[in-house]
């Protein structure tokens, strides 16, 4: 499986094909799993699934940049989380295209016990007795919504966009942890990992290469990797009183 670092070609326009054509074993499909542009959240909290969330003014020009990458590509669908940062980054994606955006629960972020808490680099929340019960498994984990859970809606939501868009390309904004999730198990890793390793930057593309019903390669690309603050780029060491899981 590939691991590239920028997007695979574009998938041809079949000639003359007709919506709803027979399904192909040849059929080039491209299906990039976006993540979302930075979120106001100016007490850096954990907001996983609550709603109230939105795109800072930085996280709106990510969304829009990537609107700008993506203009020539053949993009025929359009999805995204349910949760308002999701929905305002696949916007301009989906209005560059004249497409109209769905919407998928099976995008949505990963739950977590944690969320609506602080849970940064140096608070002192690994120190607190009450979280303790929630941190015995990091494999499943005990703190949130079991690895594979998230690698079945994961692949389900793939597998839909795939077949909306056979022969062409879609667009799906969902969240860090999910995306690197089904990226991990695609490309055979195990599942628990140290979440400074993940490679899901802000507004970055994972894209997912079909042949047929068939993933053949990953590609991921940083449209928007400039602006992107430099403690929340892949391998960045943590900050004090900042942490990556805030925009997830």
């Amino acid at each position: 499986m590939s691991d590239a670092t920028s997007l695979p070609e574009s998938s041809p326009k079949p000639k003359g094909a007709a919506a709803g054509a027979p399904k192909s074993d040849q059929d080039i499909t491209v299906v990039h799993l976006m993540r979302h542009g930075e979120v106001h959240n100016p007490d850096g909290v954990l907001y996983g699934r609550r709603a109230g969330y939105h795109l800072s003014e930085l996280g709106r020009q990510m969304a829009d940049r990537v609107a700008e990458h993506l203009a020539d590509r053949d993009i025929t669908y359009v999805v995204a989380s349910p949760l308002e940062r999701a929905q305002e980054t696949a916007t301009p994606v989906a209005k560059s295209h004249g497409l109209d955006l769905a919407s998928d629960e099976r995008l949505i972020e990963a739950a977590n016990v944690f969320e609506g808490k602080t849970f940064g680099v140096g608070d002192g929340a690994l120190r607190k007795p009450g979280n303790w019960k929630h941190l015995t498994n990091p494999f499943q984990p005990s703190w949130g919504e079991p690895y594979v859970e998230q690698v079945v809606r994961m692949m389900g939501a793939l597998d839909a966009a795939k077949d909306a868009a056979r022969g062409h390309e879609a667009v799906l904004v969902s969240h860090q942890l999910p995306i690197w999730i089904v990226r991990s198990f695609v490309e055979k890793r195990r599942l628990w990992h140290d979440p400074r390793r993940r490679q899901c930057t802000l507004a970055s593309l994972t894209s997912f290469t079909y042949r047929g019903d068939k993933i053949v390669s990953v590609g991921y690309s940083e449209p928007a990797r400039d602006l992107v603050p430099a403690h929340l780029l892949a391998g960045a060491k943590p900050v004090k009183g900042k942490s990556k899981a805030f925009g997830a």
